[in-house]
Protein backbone atom coordinates (compact mmCIF):
# COMPACT_ATOMS: atom_id res chain seq x y z
CA UNK A 1 0.00 0.00 0.00
CA UNK A 2 1.64 3.41 -1.22
CA UNK A 3 -0.88 5.55 1.29
CA UNK A 4 -3.44 5.06 3.53
CA UNK A 5 -7.02 6.34 2.58
CA UNK A 6 -6.70 8.94 5.33
CA UNK A 7 -3.52 10.08 4.45
CA UNK A 8 -3.53 13.78 3.80
CA UNK A 9 -1.08 13.58 0.44
CA UNK A 10 -3.62 11.46 -1.03
CA UNK A 11 -6.44 13.10 0.06
CA UNK A 12 -5.00 16.03 -2.03
CA UNK A 13 -4.05 14.28 -4.47
CA UNK A 14 -7.56 12.47 -5.06
CA UNK A 15 -8.93 16.42 -4.96
CA UNK A 16 -6.37 17.30 -7.57
CA UNK A 17 -8.12 13.81 -10.26
CA UNK A 18 -11.35 15.06 -8.76
CA UNK A 19 -11.02 18.57 -9.82
CA UNK A 20 -9.80 17.33 -13.43
CA UNK A 21 -12.54 14.69 -13.64
CA UNK A 22 -15.08 17.58 -12.97
CA UNK A 23 -13.84 19.91 -15.35
CA UNK A 24 -12.93 17.45 -18.68
CA UNK A 25 -16.76 16.74 -17.76
CA UNK A 26 -17.62 20.69 -18.25
CA UNK A 27 -15.06 21.12 -20.92
CA UNK A 28 -16.72 17.96 -22.65
CA UNK A 29 -20.28 18.72 -22.03
CA UNK A 30 -20.99 22.85 -22.21
CA UNK A 31 -23.03 23.81 -24.85
CA UNK A 32 -22.10 26.45 -26.61
CA UNK A 33 -25.10 28.33 -28.57
CA UNK A 34 -23.58 32.63 -28.92
CA UNK A 35 -20.53 34.25 -28.43
CA UNK A 36 -21.77 35.16 -25.07
CA UNK A 37 -21.49 31.29 -24.15
CA UNK A 38 -17.95 31.47 -24.30
CA UNK A 39 -17.10 34.27 -21.59
CA UNK A 40 -19.43 31.38 -19.44
CA UNK A 41 -17.11 28.51 -20.63
CA UNK A 42 -13.64 30.37 -20.21
CA UNK A 43 -14.36 31.56 -16.60
CA UNK A 44 -15.69 28.73 -15.46
CA UNK A 45 -13.20 26.72 -16.31
CA UNK A 46 -10.29 29.75 -15.02
CA UNK A 47 -12.14 28.76 -11.82
CA UNK A 48 -11.03 24.81 -12.23
CA UNK A 49 -7.69 26.15 -12.57
CA UNK A 50 -7.79 28.12 -9.85
CA UNK A 51 -9.25 25.71 -7.68
CA UNK A 52 -6.40 23.10 -9.06
CA UNK A 53 -3.65 26.03 -8.25
CA UNK A 54 -4.92 25.92 -4.47
CA UNK A 55 -4.38 22.16 -4.12
CA UNK A 56 -1.06 22.18 -5.48
CA UNK A 57 -0.14 25.09 -3.29
CA UNK A 58 -1.73 22.74 -0.29
CA UNK A 59 0.45 19.91 -1.29
CA UNK A 60 3.23 21.94 -1.25
CA UNK A 61 2.63 23.26 2.00
CA UNK A 62 2.15 19.66 3.69
CA UNK A 63 5.09 18.64 1.71
CA UNK A 64 7.24 21.53 3.75
CA UNK A 65 6.04 20.29 6.93
CA UNK A 66 6.25 17.35 6.73
CA UNK A 67 9.06 15.27 8.08
CA UNK A 68 7.87 11.66 6.59
CA UNK A 69 5.92 11.14 3.28
CA UNK A 70 4.11 7.97 2.41
CA UNK A 71 6.07 7.95 -0.92
CA UNK A 72 9.44 10.39 -2.24
CA UNK A 73 7.86 13.49 -1.79
CA UNK A 74 9.53 14.62 -4.89
CA UNK A 75 6.88 11.96 -6.66
CA UNK A 76 3.80 13.28 -4.81
CA UNK A 77 4.97 17.12 -5.92
CA UNK A 78 5.28 16.04 -9.35
CA UNK A 79 2.47 13.96 -9.74
CA UNK A 80 0.37 16.90 -8.57
CA UNK A 81 2.18 19.52 -11.07
CA UNK A 82 2.02 16.58 -14.09
CA UNK A 83 -2.10 16.58 -12.97
CA UNK A 84 -2.13 20.47 -12.72
CA UNK A 85 0.03 20.58 -16.23
CA UNK A 86 -3.86 19.12 -17.98
CA UNK A 87 -6.03 21.16 -16.04
CA UNK A 88 -3.59 24.43 -17.42
CA UNK A 89 -4.20 23.23 -20.84
CA UNK A 90 -7.99 23.20 -20.48
CA UNK A 91 -8.38 26.09 -19.40
CA UNK A 92 -5.98 27.75 -22.35
CA UNK A 93 -7.79 25.94 -24.78
CA UNK A 94 -11.16 27.48 -23.13
CA UNK A 95 -9.71 30.91 -22.96
CA UNK A 96 -8.66 30.24 -27.09
CA UNK A 97 -12.38 29.38 -27.85
CA UNK A 98 -13.15 32.52 -26.12
CA UNK A 99 -10.54 34.64 -27.64
CA UNK A 100 -10.75 33.48 -31.77
CA UNK A 101 -15.14 33.54 -30.61
CA UNK A 102 -15.16 29.70 -32.10
CA UNK A 103 -19.01 28.34 -30.93
CA UNK A 104 -18.57 25.45 -32.93
CA UNK A 105 -16.14 22.53 -32.65
CA UNK A 106 -15.57 20.70 -35.71
CA UNK A 107 -15.32 16.96 -35.38
CA UNK A 108 -11.76 16.93 -35.03
CA UNK A 109 -12.43 19.11 -31.91
CA UNK A 110 -14.88 16.85 -30.44
CA UNK A 111 -12.64 13.95 -30.84
CA UNK A 112 -9.79 15.59 -29.26
CA UNK A 113 -12.40 16.33 -26.18
CA UNK A 114 -13.69 12.90 -25.73
CA UNK A 115 -10.11 11.25 -26.01
CA UNK A 116 -8.84 13.79 -23.31
CA UNK A 117 -12.13 13.13 -21.24
CA UNK A 118 -11.66 10.03 -21.08
CA UNK A 119 -7.71 10.36 -20.07
CA UNK A 120 -9.12 12.73 -16.83
CA UNK A 121 -11.18 9.86 -15.79
CA UNK A 122 -8.49 7.07 -16.28
CA UNK A 123 -6.37 9.68 -14.03
CA UNK A 124 -9.00 10.07 -11.52
CA UNK A 125 -8.95 6.26 -11.22
CA UNK A 126 -5.44 6.05 -11.10
CA UNK A 127 -4.79 8.16 -8.60
CA UNK A 128 -7.62 6.92 -6.33
CA UNK A 129 -5.82 3.29 -6.64
CA UNK A 130 -2.67 4.53 -5.14
CA UNK A 131 -4.82 4.34 -1.61
CA UNK A 132 -5.19 0.18 -2.67
CA UNK A 133 -3.36 -2.55 -2.30
CA UNK A 134 -4.02 -3.39 -6.06
CA UNK A 135 -1.11 -0.95 -7.32
CA UNK A 136 -1.13 -2.73 -10.61
CA UNK A 137 -4.34 -1.60 -11.50
CA UNK A 138 -2.74 1.69 -12.02
CA UNK A 139 -0.60 0.24 -14.88
CA UNK A 140 -3.60 -0.78 -16.79
CA UNK A 141 -4.78 2.95 -16.49
CA UNK A 142 -1.92 4.11 -17.54
CA UNK A 143 -2.20 1.83 -20.50
CA UNK A 144 -5.18 2.93 -21.59
CA UNK A 145 -4.10 7.12 -21.41
CA UNK A 146 -1.04 6.42 -23.31
CA UNK A 147 -3.71 4.63 -26.12
CA UNK A 148 -5.46 7.55 -25.93
CA UNK A 149 -2.56 9.91 -26.42
CA UNK A 150 -1.63 7.73 -29.25
CA UNK A 151 -4.98 8.19 -30.73
CA UNK A 152 -5.01 12.13 -30.41
CA UNK A 153 -1.88 11.73 -32.20
CA UNK A 154 -3.51 10.71 -35.01
CA UNK A 155 -6.38 13.07 -34.51
CA UNK A 156 -3.59 15.62 -35.00
CA UNK A 157 -2.40 14.43 -38.46
CA UNK A 158 -5.96 14.25 -39.57
CA UNK A 159 -7.60 17.56 -38.36
CA UNK A 160 -3.92 19.77 -39.73
CA UNK A 161 -4.47 17.85 -42.87
CA UNK A 162 -7.97 18.30 -43.07
CA UNK A 163 -7.63 22.28 -42.47
CA UNK A 164 -4.83 23.19 -44.81
CA UNK A 165 -7.24 20.93 -47.41
CA UNK A 166 -10.62 22.48 -46.88
CA UNK A 167 -10.25 25.86 -45.33
CA UNK A 168 -9.13 29.00 -46.99
CA UNK A 169 -9.37 31.79 -44.87
CA UNK A 170 -5.26 32.07 -43.65
CA UNK A 171 -6.57 33.82 -40.46
CA UNK A 172 -8.99 30.76 -39.57
CA UNK A 173 -6.18 28.36 -40.94
CA UNK A 174 -3.79 30.01 -37.69
CA UNK A 175 -6.63 30.03 -35.35
CA UNK A 176 -8.59 26.22 -35.40
CA UNK A 177 -4.01 24.73 -36.27
CA UNK A 178 -3.61 26.22 -32.73
CA UNK A 179 -6.79 24.78 -30.78
CA UNK A 180 -5.39 21.35 -32.06
CA UNK A 181 -1.97 21.56 -31.41
CA UNK A 182 -3.12 22.46 -27.36
CA UNK A 183 -5.42 20.07 -27.27
CA UNK A 184 -2.73 17.48 -28.83
CA UNK A 185 -0.85 18.93 -26.14
CA UNK A 186 -3.28 18.03 -23.44
CA UNK A 187 -3.25 14.78 -24.54
CA UNK A 188 0.26 14.83 -23.68
CA UNK A 189 0.22 15.86 -20.82
CA UNK A 190 -1.90 13.07 -19.29
CA UNK A 191 0.68 10.90 -21.03
CA UNK A 192 3.07 12.52 -18.49
CA UNK A 193 0.90 11.31 -15.65
CA UNK A 194 0.83 7.94 -16.55
CA UNK A 195 4.27 8.06 -17.04
CA UNK A 196 5.11 9.26 -13.22
CA UNK A 197 2.19 6.95 -12.00
CA UNK A 198 4.13 4.20 -13.40
CA UNK A 199 7.61 5.27 -12.27
CA UNK A 200 5.61 5.30 -8.63
CA UNK A 201 4.54 1.78 -8.98
CA UNK A 202 7.94 0.97 -9.72
CA UNK A 203 9.27 2.42 -6.86
CA UNK A 204 6.72 1.37 -4.50
CA UNK A 205 5.63 -1.58 -5.42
Amino acid sequence: MVFKSKDKFAILLNSISSNIKESADFFADFKLNNVSDLKVFADKMKDYEHQGDTYVHDIIKELNNAFITPIEREDILLLAMNMDDVLDGLEHTAALFEMYSIINADEYMLKFVDAIKNCAYEIHAAVVTLSTKKLQNIREHAIKIKDLESVCDGIQRQSIKNLFTVEKDPIRIIQFKEIYENLEEIADYCQTVANTLESIIMKNA
